[in-house]
């Protein structure tokens, strides 16, 4: 490979993270009108997205809490709905190869985003990469939009009428679409967590299909994981030939 090669491929990691960085924080527009609008205070409302940063799951809050739920009901769902993203760091704990402290902050960056795009990467080194580029610009445009959304919630109306909801599953599904046709396995793992999300969804609180479908789609990506090799014994550099 030559170096523009080489610098075109590390280069793509981090384009494709920060592009969707920046596309999915803006939703946190909508979040910070719609926590305000039912009760939070801005203060709150900003608090949330930096130490939970967890979108759908404070979406949930936030309903929850509008619903006359309270501050109890809303964190039990948030949390039932953020367990996922354990399900989501196991597998990209090998990926990742992240040691000491700074394993509490790439926990904080695991999100439905950065794991698409980490495990849309050839190889680990692209993975790293782009998991960091995702969550930083993620990260600061969501508190950022979140911000002027609390603030600006008189005036930014329904929240559900901006339709930003959509853009975070539209942007996973693109990333993970090659995957999906790149053989049967996977083609298998994802149609059989997208129906027993479809299946539990009528039946379940909310929160409870994404775990659900999460939970058995991992299962499957580790049973069909292909075997890896025993690495070959080095040879004894003081030993002579067999």
């Amino acid at each position: 490979m030559t170096d523009q090669a080489a610098a075109g491929a590390a280069a793509s990691p981090v384009r494709d993270g920060l592009t969707l960085g920046l596309a999915v924080g803006t939703s946190g527009l909508a979040f910070g009108a719609a926590a305000v609008s039912s009760g939070l205070s801005v203060a709150q409302t900003c608090a949330l997205s930096l130490l939970a940063y967890t979108g759908a799951s404070q979406f949930a809050l936030a309903g929850a809490v509008a619903a006359g739920g309270g501050l109890a009901a809303g964190t039990a769902s948030a949390i039932l709905l953020g367990s996922r993203n354990t399900l989501y760091g196991l597998r990209l704990a090998s990926l990742l190869r992240v040691r000491g402290p700074g394993r509490l902050l790439a926990a904080h960056g695991v999100t439905d985003e950065s794991t698409a795009v980490a495990l849309a990467q050839p190889d680990g080194a692209s993975a790293r990469a782009g998991f960091r580029a995702t969550f930083a610009s993620l990260y600061l445009t969501w508190n950022l939009s979140t911000a002027l959304g609390a603030l600006g919630a008189g005036r930014v109306g329904s929240p559900q009428s901006l339709g930003l909801e959509v853009v975070g599953p539209a942007a996973f599904l693109a990333l993970i679409w090659p995957r999906l046709r790149a053989g049967a396995a996977e083609r298998g793992v994802g149609l059989l967590g997208a129906a027993i999300a479809l299946a539990a969804t009528p039946l379940c609180p909310p929160g409870v299909p994404v775990i659900l479908a999460a939970a058995a789609a991992l299962a499957g990506a580790l049973a069909t994981r292909p075997a890896s090799r025993p690495a070959a014994p080095e040879a004894d550099p003081q030993s002579g030939p067999p």
